[in-house]
């Protein structure tokens, strides 16, 4: 077999596609993500099926919140970031919930994610489904993260969740910190209420998330949105039509892994089903403007497995393209598809004990 031939150096990639130095690319961005949930699969399913958005969530996921503990944690986020890391994904913008165990929470989560080498940018998604002491432990925990130097935004649940005052109290802490808001908005239809609650706060720098049963995609438009094709059409909330929003928008997973380039595969598909114009520079965007989340995410770099890895026409209909070595801010962290930082098979055999730890309580 003929040696492969690379694109040079002095290459100008098309409009749109990452810039390539020899034959790497930027590495990938999860826009949204939940890394307490990789210890979910296999768990024991609820006592009936769910047969709606909010019947998913009270039956299987703040089932699952509320059992975690730190270490439980600790893994589950090590084996968000290590998959994350093997699928070419540097950075993570994480939502996380778990309100048994709120103090210290993202300091275990950023440890997790530094140990394996990839960025995350934290939120703890504060509500008031467990009363208004839960509320304000969950804004203390970002409080304290963020004040403490780490890197994140300031979560919300979902609007649907909160009291208005819950809501200002996010808004002004994040506005006082100078970083933005991580929000579900209008994920199913018993959060159609968020954009009337939500207009008067919302800002440029705030995350809003899934934006299904948005009535205008104006009404919050000046915030990034995050589109996670795959998950909402798992829960069958219905399709977002993100190319109707008129600012930034990123693909995110909604917990279910990080794996980007199959995100970008899902999110073309679902956008051509809706309107068969649609071409994967579209989807493409989005997944480049996750870059904008993380700081210093752009000038991570991987190698892939396959030749043409920044063009978008080889993206949607090229499976099975696998990050073979990625530098994060210049450190060697994948070596031929292996971490160099950790133990793959060690992370996932502490991750497995871990989920059974969590089994056993649900």
């Amino acid at each position: 077999m003929g040696r492969r031939r690379h694109r040079p150096l002095t290459a100008t990639p098309a409009a749109g596609h990452a810039r390539v130095v020899g034959d790497t690319t930027a590495g990938l961005v999860c826009g949204h993500h939940h890394l307490y949930s990789a210890l979910a699969r296999g768990m024991p399913a609820p006592l009936k099926t769910p047969t709606s958005f909010v019947e998913i969530l009270e039956q299987v996921w703040w089932r699952l919140d509320v059992a975690l503990d730190l270490e439980m944690l600790r893994w589950s986020a090590m084996l968000g970031a290590l998959e994350a890391l093997e699928c070419g994904t540097t950075a993570i913008v994480d939502h996380h919930e778990g309100p048994s165990a709120i103090e210290g929470s993202l300091d275990v989560i950023a440890a997790a994610c530094a140990e394996v080498g990839v960025r995350v940018r934290c939120s703890y998604g504060v509500t008031d489904r467990h009363g208004e002491d839960g509320a304000r432990r969950g804004l203390e925990e970002n409080e304290r993260f963020l004040r403490s130097g780490g890197d994140g935004m300031v979560g919300i649940h979902a609007a649907f969740t909160c009291s208005d005052d819950t809501l200002e109290k996010a808004a002004g802490l994040a506005a006082d910190l100078g970083v933005g808001v991580h929000v579900h908005v209008a994920e199913g239809d018993a959060d159609v209420d968020a954009v009337t609650r939500l207009a008067p706060l919302v800002a440029e720098d705030w995350l809003v998330v899934h934006g299904v049963h948005l009535r205008e995609p104006g009404e919050l438009g000046r915030a990034t949105l995050a589109h996670c094709a795959r998950s909402n059409m798992h829960n069958a909330v219905g399709y977002a039509r993100p190319r109707t929003w008129p600012g930034r928008v990123v693909l995110g997973s909604d917990g279910i892994g990080a794996d980007m380039r199959e995100e970008l595969r899902i999110a073309y598909v679902r956008a051509r089903e809706d309107d068969v114009t649609t071409a994967p520079t579209t989807p493409w965007e989005w997944l480049l403007a996750g870059a904008a989340l993380v700081p210093g995410a752009a000038s991570d770099r991987v190698r892939w497995s396959e030749e043409h890895a920044d063009d978008p026409w080889y993206a949607a209909f090229t499976p099975g393209t696998t990050a073979r070595d990625a530098w994060v801010d210049g450190d060697l962290v994948l070596a031929t598809g292996k971490p160099t930082k950790v133990d793959a098979a060690e992370v996932r055999a502490k991750a497995a004990e871990q989920a059974r730890r969590l089994f056993s309580r649900l």
